[in-house]
């Protein structure tokens, strides 16, 4: 497991079952250096020769300036720092240990916003979008490689910081996070075998 927040990727796994626990291997990692995700995949390879599935869950969320405001290109390349480079500097590590073994699959977290636009949404939903895109352009160079490449992009996740942040809303109409890493796990799956540069609406009630 690779994480930008190793206390929070500390206590994840210690809600997970003791034999999970004990075969898993936590790298705490900068995903916005090359090298660091180099040098963390390299470990991963060490002890089990092999990565399968790559999930890429690191990401952000921003809004609040419109594009023509001052301060907006810093607001863009924060958004393009968390929600593309940590996936490229990624797939730069994985995909080549994919394709050495034969197969493999990545799964991208985008956003439902990656379609459109929204007002104070410029930032983030150009990132989404460039995700999405960059999922499509790597599922065409890999085609036929063994090395599928999709995404999943949900709407409103229920998460304590959305219910915070949107105190009267139904939550029982967004994504269950539980939901989401169904699907996920489904792209991940040798049942999706033949789903390849995918961008897979996962809408809840929204």
């Amino acid at each position: 497991l690779l994480a930008q927040h190793g206390a929070a990727l500390q206590h994840t796994v210690a809600t997970w079952p003791a034999d999970w626990q004990a075969r898993a291997l936590c790298l705490p990692v900068n995903l916005l250096e090359p090298e660091a995700v180099q040098q963390a995949c390299h470990q991963v390879l060490q002890r089990w020769g092999r990565i399968d599935v790559a999930v890429h869950l690191a990401g952000g969320f921003t809004m609040g300036q419109g594009v023509h405001q001052p301060g907006f290109a810093a607001a863009l390349d924060h958004m393009l720092d968390l929600n593309v480079r940590t996936v490229v500097h990624s797939v730069a590590a994985v995909v080549p240990a994919m394709l050495a073994q034969g197969g493999g699959a990545v799964v991208n977290v985008g956003a439902a916003s990656a379609g459109q636009g929204a007002a104070q949404m410029g930032a983030y939903a150009a990132s989404k979008s460039a995700l999405a895109r960059l999922t499509e352009s790597l599922a065409a160079e890999l085609k036929g490689q063994g090395v599928r490449v999709n995404a999943v992009l949900p709407s409103i996740i229920d998460t304590p910081a959305n219910r915070t942040a949107m105190p009267d809303a139904d939550p029982t109409r967004w994504v269950a996070p539980d939901a989401l890493a169904e699907v996920i796990g489904f792209l991940a799956s040798p049942a999706a075998r033949a789903v390849h540069g995918a961008c897979l609406p996962v809408m809840g009630l929204v």
